[in-house]
Order: C-alpha cells, then sequence, then structure tokens
C-alpha cells in the first residue's frame, strides 16, 4: 500500500508492506490484502477458535507457530504464510483428518464444495498414511430438512458455534473429550427434540458434508447447478438469498458471506421455503371471475378491475367501507406507498397489515 494511515497497524507480510486494521487478526490482514492462507474451522461470522491449525504461519521472534486466525496483529510483526515447513505441518494436519474422514466422495453431495477436499487437492494430499480407530457413527435422518453424518465430522466446531453466537440456540454442543469427541444434541436428543429451529445455518458453516440438506441430496452435482442471487420475499428484511437450480427447478438456497444485510445468515424460510416456487397449484397470473369462472388475465386488466371495484365501492358506501391490508412481505417503501394510496387515494385511514393480525 502506497499510502500510510497513521492509525493502521504497520506490519510485513510474505516481504510485503501491509497496512492492517487495529485489533484485527492475522488472517484477516492476509484477505484483505489477497493472500491465502487455508483454513477450515474460520468462519467470519464467528469469533476466531484455532482447532483445524491449518492456517499456522511463522511471525518473527514468536515461539512456535501460531495460528492466523487467533493471533492478533501488532505494528513491526514480519510475518510468513508460506515455506517448505508450513506446508509440511498443513500437510500433516490434512492426513490426520483424511484417516478418520469417509472418503465417499463419489456420492457426496459437497463434493465440489468441500474445503477439506480443496485443501487435500491444494495440498496434494491423496491419501493418509496413518492407520488406526476411525469414528463410526450412525448417519442421523430423524427429520425432514438435515442429515448429520458424523464419519465426515472433522470437529472444527463450527456448527456449535454458530448455533450458539449467531443463533443463540445452542442445540448442539461439543460432546465427549479427544478422539471421542463430536457435536451433538444434549442427551443425542432428535433436532426435533432439541430446540432446532432448522435455519440450516450449521449446514451453511459446516465446511465438509457432515451436515447437509436433506432436500438437496441428488438434485445435481455442484457443477451442474446455476446459481441465480435475489432478494428473499417471505419478509420485509430484503436479505440477499443465493437459489442453486438446475433445469428451472430450484435445489437449495444459500446466502453470501460478504454482502447483503444478512451477511451469510438465512432463516428457516429463507433457507427451506422455497418449494412453492414450482408447487403445480402456485399461481403464475392473475385471475378474474368472468361469468363465474376464473380465468387467467394480464396484470393491466387486474388493476384495471380492482380499481373499479375500488370505485363502485366508494360511491356507492364512502371511502370508509374500504380497508387496505399490505403484507409484511413488502418492503417499508412499498408499504408507505400502499398506505399513502389508501390514504390519499382512496380517502380512508383503515389500514392493516398481515403481521399484526
Amino acid at each position: 500500500m502506497n499510502d500510510t494511515n497513521p492509525i493502521a497497524v504497520q506490519l510485513t507480510i510474505d516481504g510485503e508492506p501491509i497496512q492492517a486494521a487495529p485489533g484485527g487478526t492475522v488472517l484477516d490482514a492476509c484477505r484483505a490484502a489477497g493472500i491465502h492462507v487455508p483454513t477450515l474451522c474460520h468462519d467470519p461470522r464467528l469469533e476466531p477458535y484455532g482447532a483445524c491449525r491449518l492456517c499456522v504461519v511463522e511471525v518473527e521472534g514468536m515461539r512456535g507457530y501460531p495460528a492466523a486466525c487467533t493471533t492478533r496483529v501488532a505494528d513491526g510483526m514480519v510475518i510468513t504464510t508460506e515455506n517448505e515447513v508450513l506446508r509440511g505441518l498443513r500437510r500433516t494436519v490434512v492426513e490426520l483428518l483424511l484417516s478418520d474422514h469417509k472418503l465417499d466422495c463419489l456420492t457426496c453431495d459437497n463434493a465440489g464444495a468441500c474445503a477439506l477436499q480443496d485443501v487435500a487437492y491444494e495440498l496434494g494430499v491423496s491419501e493418509s498414511p496413518f492407520e488406526g480407530e476411525r469414528h463410526r457413527a450412525a448417519a442421523l435422518d430423524e427429520n425432514p430438512l438435515i442429515d448429520r453424518d458424523y464419519d465426515k465430522c472433522i470437529s472444527c466446531g463450527r456448527c456449535v458455534r454458530i448455533c450458539e453466537e449467531v443463533q443463540g440456540c445452542s442445540v448442539y454442543s461439543s460432546t465427549f473429550r479427544g478422539f471421542d469427541m463430536l457435536p451433538d444434541t444434549p442427551f443425542s436428543a432428535s433436532l426435533l427434540d432439541a430446540g432446532c429451529e432448522f435455519c440450516g445455518q450449521c449446514v451453511s458453516t459446516c465446511p465438509v458434508g457432515a451436515l447437509s440438506n436433506r432436500g438437496q441430496r441428488f438434485t445435481g452435482r455442484v457443477w451442474e447447478l446455476q446459481s441465480t442471487e435475489t432478494t428473499c420475499g417471505y419478509c420485509g428484511v430484503g436479505c440477499t438469498v443465493t437459489f442453486a437450480h438446475k433445469d428451472g427447478v430450484i435445489t437449495g438456497a444459500s446466502a453470501p458471506l460478504d454482502r447483503g444485510v444478512n451477511r451469510g445468515n438465512l432463516c428457516a424460510k429463507g433457507r427451506y421455503g422455497h418449494g412453492f416456487v414450482a408447487h403445480p397449484d402456485r399461481l403464475t397470473t392473475p385471475l378474474l371471475r368472468r361469468d363465474g369462472k376464473l380465468e387467467p388475465a394480464s396484470w393491466d386488466e387486474a388493476i384495471a378491475a380492482v380499481a373499479e371495484g375500488i370505485r363502485g365501492v366508494v360511491e356507492e358506501k364512502g371511502p370508509d367501507a374500504i380497508v387496505g391490508l399490505a403484507s409484511a412481505k413488502c418492503t417499508n417503501e412499498e408499504n408507505y406507498a400502499f398506505q399513502k394510496m389508501i390514504r390519499a387515494g382512496v380517502g380512508t385511514n383503515n389500514v392493516d397489515h398481515c403481521a399484526r393480525l
């Protein structure tokens, strides 16, 4: 960076002078500067955790190899993110993870979008030299939305943390210790009995295929799907949502981490409530009743019929015979325009909305 910010922290990363925000981490500084450091347990929505140890770096004058995600920047730091020693450490971490990971990538829906798969490819790890005991946990399918397969779990803790830190539900916790540690519900209760809101946040943060959306299984490989970013239509918050779709059919929903008012977060409706889009009973065009029978009509015809109906009621019974019912799915601006039309256009203060009823 050419311009010097007196407030910023001055440090050197891989021989390049870098400015970083005070109080940030080394990982934050690296990513802001476009320097790649692999991670598995990191999610920008969560507090730094330092579980996977993939983001280890060298810091001049500091003992050992600290995790970049938990190490705070300081003036004058000299940091190395890539050399043979660090690459060797990261390879060993990946090899250890693969030694206890179900390698059914051929049928895993996360293949092609799996962070462990990506980092193994990046480091050239095709198999693990380590042998020994492996987890054997039954897949849990006791609910209609979320699959849990702990044979694929890498103990990154992201599902536990997002449920506690973001959702405030604490449905998951880290059970047992050491090799036996797995994220689970209290007393291994089903998600249906554990107070789960089925928001899917745990699925959104899982870097592997341990948690996945049941409805998305076998609907298409990641590379076959197209993505369309839009605004969720369920309420007036206006969350940014990305729909995955194949052959014109929506298969799943997610949210980008770096933009939108929701920054990667979605509620249960936003993540799973998209089945209505292709439902055979969905209305796709306005209907007008002609001779006692509902028939398709254009929007111009429908709006003209509504306006004529309102005008007739007002002329016959007065404006207070009209009630305007707005929608909580609309934006504030849309609802403002609606109530303005009812008050100023129709001449009544009879305005309500579905969220209050």
